[in-house]
């Protein structure tokens, strides 16, 4: 179906163009281990992040922001008072919220959190196979926050119908998908699973798209994004750390017709999805 693929690169394409010109504010309560890199990398996709955690601060912001980002990757004391108020006043402000159900299934208080927080809407829910296969309500074979099990499109399209999000899956083949149609891209490199964060960062560049485009694009168009990203971000990489830093510049210099003719090469859809700008 080389027209639908098409479409969903153009507007993929056109949907990092609208995200630089508009630089959103995306409200982040997220997992302080990576709390740096997911500032960081807001800012080179052309976002502004805003990363307070603190009760009554994040409800605040919620309801101004373009998009949140709920990540349960250490859930301490503020961010469990923080995050079911701050969804709610996103909810009511029609502001997109995004949730990265850290090791959920593995770890209990998490998994209880996530569970509830499916209820109050998420635009996306961003994970790996393990996380969504656990929120789908299967038993998963992760071990903290890695995936132990492969990615599947059956609990991922499952989760999206009971709960109205669009679910995006972690993999070596990542899977984007609204219940209905299934998107797969085959791109990125495994030196993301070298750095502390990737998977945080991603969520947060998720939450960034969905405040300018509707959540299947922009779940597509930030996995492709931090892929293609990855894919040259690898090629200097003397390891890790060097790997870090070209990813970062990597992502603030690719143009969106860069984005659109990587997708070009890398999607696949069925059956058709109805791409809306």
């Amino acid at each position: 179906m080389p027209s639908e693929i098409a479409a969903l690169a153009d507007a993929c394409a056109a949907a990092l163009t609208v995200l630089r010109s508009r630089t959103p504010l995306v409200q982040c309560l997220t997992n302080e281990v990576t709390t740096g890199l997911v500032a960081d990398v807001l800012l080179a996709v052309g976002a502004s992040p805003a990363m307070a955690a603190v009760p009554g601060e994040a409800q605040e912001l919620a309801a101004v922001a373009g998009a949140v980002l709920v990540n349960l990757g250490t859930p301490g004391p503020d961010q469990r008072a923080s995050v079911e108020p701050t969804v709610e006043v996103a909810r009511a402000a029609g502001t997109p919220w995004v949730l990265d159900p850290v090791a959920v299934g593995v770890l209990s208080e998490r998994t209880r959190m996530a569970r509830r927080l499916l209820d109050v809407g998420p635009a996306v829910v961003r994970g790996n196979a393990s996380e969504v296969l656990a929120l789908a309500g299967g038993a998963s074979a992760g071990r903290g926050v890695d995936a132990g099990d492969a990615v599947d499109a059956g609990p991922a399209a499952a989760l999206a119908r009971s709960t109205g999000a669009v679910v995006a899956v972690s993999g070596p083949t990542d899977l984007v998908t609204d219940g209905r149609s299934v998107v797969r891209l085959a791109v990125g490199d495994r030196m993301l699973t070298t750095v502390t964060g990737t998977g945080c960062a991603l969520g947060g560049i998720v939450a960034a798209f969905s405040a300018v485009v509707p959540p299947l694009v922009a779940a597509v168009a930030a996995t492709g994004l931090v892929g293609l990203a990855a894919e040259r971000a690898a090629v200097g990489a003397r390891g890790p750390a060097s790997f870090r830093v070209a990813w970062v510049d990597e992502l603030h210099a690719i143009a969106p017709a860069d984005l659109a003719g990587r997708l070009l090469e890398v999607l696949d859809v069925a059956p058709p999805v109805a791409v809306r700008a």
